[in-house]
């Protein structure tokens, strides 16, 4: 039997957005503006893309169209998904929360109960969305294609030259260089260029910032504080690092904010979230909740980014 559970309330509309913001918007990457988030997405969106040959020329008297410019596009087209939760009232009678359901046989769930499945069940949703936009794989239920999937795919990304086959402390400044290296020098040092890392890579550099002799930063580390390293805002060669909890440990992303997005249709009219005492419906002491929602990631220029993958 499923499991759910229950307000004897219907949220749609407003609410359903907030629930939905909740879920989707509140991992890591979207929360804090690692990628553009482009809301409104029914169905699908067009991301142009525009390249130039070299557009300086020597001067003339007349005018000389002789500059070649190619038009090209990506498709960003977020894909649909569900929760669907059933829970029954009677399992709840005996619990410490029983008097909240009150004393009629026609009760409800506890109210306070609701409360934290409804942002539980955000949780869940934020923590697989996080998964999603980074390594996830389209052939898998409840998945999209996440970036280093559509990157590995694709010619023109510039791949980091690796043969490690683990990252450690001892060689995770080197392995970010090679990254680095990867770079193409007209996106190197621009505003809003990061370096993607997920949490193991994270981890590790602020490891060997904490210092070792081999790592050549010294026995005491950055800043004199060994391991006691307690840095908000890590950076490697200038370039800002971006924890993304989501990315899968063997890989690392190095792109500009404004080449990477995330669309879904989430003010849209498709997107709700319901919670369905069915008592009203079918007779049983049943509660559901019903949410749905549509996420997808695309990137703009593959030639700009930069991908480093384990050996």
């Amino acid at each position: 039997m499923a499991t759910t559970t229950s307000i004897t309330t219907t949220y749609a509309g407003e609410f359903a957005g907030k629930y939905i913001a909740a879920a989707l918007l509140s991992g890591e990457t979207l929360n804090k503006g690692g990628v553009e988030i482009k809301p409104n997405v029914k169905f699908k969106e067009v991301i142009k893309k525009v390249s130039t040959d070299a557009i300086l020329k020597d001067a003339t008297c007349d005018f000389d169209p002789t500059s070649t410019i190619t038009l090209t596009e990506r498709i960003l087209q977020p894909e649909e998904f569900q929760v669907n939760l059933q829970l029954c009232k009677k399992d709840f009678r005996s619990d410490w929360e029983a008097i909240e359901m009150g004393y009629s046989t026609f009760d409800q769930l506890p109210p306070s109960f609701s409360d934290f499945l409804i942002s539980h069940v955000a949780e869940k949703v934020a923590q697989k969305t996080e998964q999603n936009i980074w390594g996830g794989v389209n052939a898998n239920a409840g998945e999209f294609d996440g970036f280093t999937v559509l990157l590995a795919a694709d010619g023109d990304v510039n791949d980091a030259v690796t043969s490690e086959t683990s990252f450690t402390a001892a060689n995770i400044v080197g392995e970010l260089g090679k990254l680095v290296d990867a770079i193409p020098n007209s996106v190197l040092y621009q505003e809003d260029l990061h370096i993607y890392v997920p949490n193991n890579v994270y981890q590790l550099y602020l490891r060997a910032l904490g210092g070792f002799q081999s790592g050549g930063i010294g026995a005491n580390g950055y800043d004199n504080k060994g391991n006691n390293q307690a840095i908000s805002s890590l950076m490697f060669d200038g370039i800002k690092i971006f924890r993304a909890p989501g990315m899968p440990a063997d890989h690392m992303v190095a792109a500009q904010k404004s080449n990477l997005f995330f669309g879904t249709g989430l003010l849209s009219d498709s997107q709700e979230v319901k919670v369905i005492d069915m008592s009203d419906v079918d007779g049983s002491q049943n509660v559901r909740v019903v949410m749905r929602a549509t996420a997808g990631v695309q990137y703009g220029i593959g030639s700009d980014i930069a991908l480093y993958t384990l050996a």
